[in-house]
C-alpha cells in the first residue's frame, strides 16, 4: 500500500472535532413515540478511530446518522468542527456532509455500471471538487487502498473486499475531515474484514483522519482508540484503548 497523498488537513487545534451533547432522537408522536436515543453525550478529538458498538436496535446507526447530518435530533446538539449542525438549513448540512465528511455503508452502494475510477470521480463531482483536480485525486485515493491496478473494473468484476475498498476510496478522495462507516465489515469474511479495518487504521495513523464506525466485529477492539457501547439508546460504557 502506498502513501501517495494526505487526506486530512494540517490543522493542529486541540478542540474536539465532534461534540455531542444531550442528544435525543424520537420517532413518531404521542403514545406511539419510540425513543431511539436518550441523553447521549460524547466528545471525539481529531485523528481518532472510534467504534460505536451495541446490539441491533441499540441506537448506534441513528447516532451515526445524526453525527453525519443525515438526520436531525429531537433534542440536543451535534457540534462538528465548531458548527452546530442542527442550526443549519438542509442545504447547509448537505454541503458540509458532501465536502467535509465521507460516508461508507455496509452495502458498498457503488454504481454498478461505473468502473472503480468512475465511482470515485463521480463522488468528487457531487462534492464540488474542481474538474482539473478530480483525476489525480481519484487515482491517489485508489492507489492508497491498493486498487489502482483494478480501477477500470466494475463492481461485478470485483470481490466484496475490493468493492468496499472502492467505497473507501470514494469516501476519502475529496479529503474529508471525518469518515463515517456503518458496519463496514458486515458483508465480508473475517480475513477481508481485517484488511478493511487495517485500511481504516492507516487512514488515522498515517493521514490524521478521524474515523467513527459502527460495528459488531469483535476484531475492532484490536485497532480502535475509543469504544462507546450503546444500549437502549444510551451510552452505557466508554473506553479509551
Amino acid at each position: 500500500m502506498t502513501n501517495s497523498a494526505h487526506y486530512a488537513s494540517d490543522e493542529s487545534e486541540e478542540h474536539a472535532l465532534l461534540q455531542v451533547e444531550g442528544l435525543k432522537r424520537t420517532f413518531g408522536r404521542g403514545s406511539g413515540a419510540a425513543v431511539v436515543l436518550q441523553g447521549v453525550n460524547l466528545s471525539i478529538n481529531r485523528g481518532r478511530l472510534v467504534a460505536l458498538k451495541g446490539r441491533s436496535g441499540s441506537g448506534k446507526t441513528t447516532l451515526l446518522n445524526l453525527i453525519g447530518a443525515l438526520d436531525s435530533p429531537t433534542e440536543g446538539t451535534v457540534n462538528f468542527d465548531g458548527v452546530i449542525l442542527s442550526g443549519l438549513s438542509d442545504k447547509a448540512r448537505g454541503d458540509i456532509r458532501r465536502t467535509q465528511m465521507g460516508l461508507i455503508f455496509q452495502s458498498f452502494a457503488l454504481f454498478p455500471l461505473m468502473s472503480a475510477y468512475e465511482n470515485v470521480e463521480f463522488a468528487m463531482r457531487i462534492a464540488g471538487v474542481p474538474a482539473g483536480s478530480r483525476k489525480e485525486a481519484a487515482l491517489q485515493a485508489l492507489d492508497y487502498v491498493g486498487l489502482k491496478p483494478r480501477m477500470h473494473h466494475r463492481p461485478f468484476e470485483m470481490s466484496g473486499g475490493e468493492q468496499q475498498r472502492t467505497a473507501i476510496a470514494r469516501a476519502i478522495a475529496h479529503k474529508p475531515k471525518l469518515l463515517l462507516a456503518d458496519e463496514p465489515t458486515a458483508e465480508l469474511d473475517s480475513r477481508t474484514g481485517l484488511h478493511i479495518l487495517s485500511v481504516l487504521r492507516n487512514l488515522v495513523r498515517e493521514e490524521g483522519m478521524t474515523v467513527v464506525m459502527t460495528t459488531h466485529d469483535p476484531a475492532i477492539m484490536e485497532i480502535v482508540d475509543e469504544v462507546y457501547e450503546l444500549e437502549d439508546g444510551t451510552i452505557v460504557e466508554a473506553a479509551k484503548i
